[in-house]
Formats: structure tokens, sequence, C-alpha cells
């Protein structure tokens, strides 16, 4: 199965998966054509494409983390995890802010999609619509999203052709939000989808005390230092804002515990606590 919601490397630049080898052959012919501004519609060139790639593909998605939960041998489910009733607004100015909470209702869309009432797959559909939106999306985002609402609605539609539809979505909503918005916002919705995900599982092996399971589920430092790039971006807003002091905050101290030798009973709390403290300021 295609990783659902997570913005894959060919998705997230628009490009298919031997483009990249071809891209250093067919540019240099490009560029006496005029035909360089096409070419850089995304502004990357091969070696920045490939560098993305890869730290794209650094980045879980909520599929892969209750797989992952799975092979570790942790009995929980990560959608029954997800709080029915949490309530995110989308009714704030910042794009940093707005951008971590659309990631994670995105990620909490996706691990429920299979057992949510249609109530709440509406309602979780209708934020995204608001943050995607407000993040600069374009009028074809909306369209597929009142799409999905009318099959859901309707009844038109089974759970598991939506889960495709939604990962279909990223092919159209990542390339739109890079161009609108920048180059940074499609980071911080993954970097609320992963804030998420962590919150859910550490609190599965604090709930199951299988510490042990931390090293091979949590230990992702290189994923810390991705979103610590965007987050610490130069540019970005400078008006006082608290979730995403906070955002930075936490982040820091996941760099130290991904950090340390093993991962242990309280670096797993600190992991939770830490996620916690952003998630309850949404």
């Amino acid at each position: 199965m295609r990783q659902s919601w997570l913005f894959l490397s060919m998705l997230l630049w628009g490009c298919g998966g031997e483009q990249p080898t071809e891209t250093p052959k067919t540019q240099p012919a490009a560029e006496p054509e005029q035909e360089a501004p096409a070419a850089k519609t995304f502004k990357l060139d091969p070696e920045q494409l490939a560098k993305a790639a890869e730290e794209i593909a650094l980045v879980p998605s909520p599929a892969e983390m209750q797989k992952a939960l799975s092979n570790a041998g942790l009995q929980a489910k990560l959608a029954e995890m997800v709080a029915s009733d949490k309530d995110i607004t989308m009714d704030v100015e910042n794009k940093d802010q707005l951008a971590v909470r659309t990631g994670v209702v995105l990620a909490d869309l996706v691990l429920t999609v299979k057992s949510s009432s249609k109530e709440l797959l509406l309602t979780r559909l209708a934020k995204l619509k608001v943050g995607f939106e407000k993040l600069g999306a374009g009028s074809d985002i909306q369209a597929t999203i009142d799409e999905m609402s009318t099959q859901i609605n309707n009844d038109a539609i089974n759970r598991d052709d939506l889960l495709k539809e939604i990962d279909e979505l990223s092919g159209v909503m990542v390339p739109e939000l890079e161009y609108e918005a920048g180059e940074w916002v499609v980071p911080l919705i993954q970097a609320g989808s992963w804030l998420e995900g962590a919150h859910l599982v550490s609190n599965a092996i604090k709930t199951e005390t299988k510490f042990d399971s931390a090293d091979k589920l949590l230990k992702q430092p290189a994923v810390v230092d991705y979103f610590l790039k965007y987050v610490q971006r130069e540019g970005r807003e400078k008006a006082d804002d608290q979730v995403v002091a906070q955002l930075e905050s936490t982040l820091l101290k996941l760099k130290e515990v991904a950090n340390s030798d093993k991962i242990d009973e309280a670096g797993v709390n600190t992991i939770f606590s830490s996620t916690s403290d952003v998630l309850k300021l949404l």
C-alpha cells in the first residue's frame, strides 16, 4: 500500500521515480530554449531534489508507525488512542502554527479513517479544508475535499477507497502549498503529523511498559533535525507565538533524548510529556 498522507518525494516535487536521474541530462539543453522557468517551478535543482527525497523518506507515516508498533510486540492500536473529542481550531493567523495544526488533524484523519464515525470524518475533513485554504492551497484541493465529503455523506465510498483518495490528495496538495505558501509549509505539516504519532507511540510504550522497544520506535535524531531546520529557519514570522515556541522547545528536548545512548523509561516519559506540551496548546 502506498504511504497514506506521507508526502513521498515523487509527489512532493511532482516528479516520477526516474526523473531525478534524467534531469541532469535534459536541463542543459533546456536553458538555450528558455525552458528554465518551467524546470524551476518548485525551486529545486537535481542535487537539492536528491537531498530533499532523502530527508522526506526519514519521516514515518502514521500507517508505518502502526506497523512498527505491531512489529515491536505492542498491542495498542493508534486509531483507538486518538481522542474523538479533540477539537483543534484553525482560527489562527500564524502560518507555522496553522501548518502544525493541519498536520495533527491529517494524522488523526488517516489513523482513524477506517474506524471513525461519518460525522467525525466530516468534521476532520472540514478542518483540513480550512487549514489548507488558509495556507494557500488552490481551488483543486478544496474541490477534492468537497467531493470526499459528499461521497461520505451519501455512503458512496468505502473506507479503503477513502484512504486511497486521501493519499492521492497529497499529490495535488503538496505542489500547490509549496508554491503558494513556501517550501517550509510541507515540513511543518509533516511535523504536526509526526508529533501526534510520536505522542501516541510513546503513550503506548508507557501503557504497556515495553520500554525496550523505545529505541526502535522513537530514536530518530535525523527526523528531529529535519523539523528543527524549518522551525528555526531565518525569515520566519517573528511575532510571538506560544505554539511555535513550544514546538521548538519540544523538538530540542526530543533531540537530546534521541541522541542519548539508549532511550529508557525516563526518555519515553520526556517524549510523551514534551509532545503533550505542544498538543494541548492546539
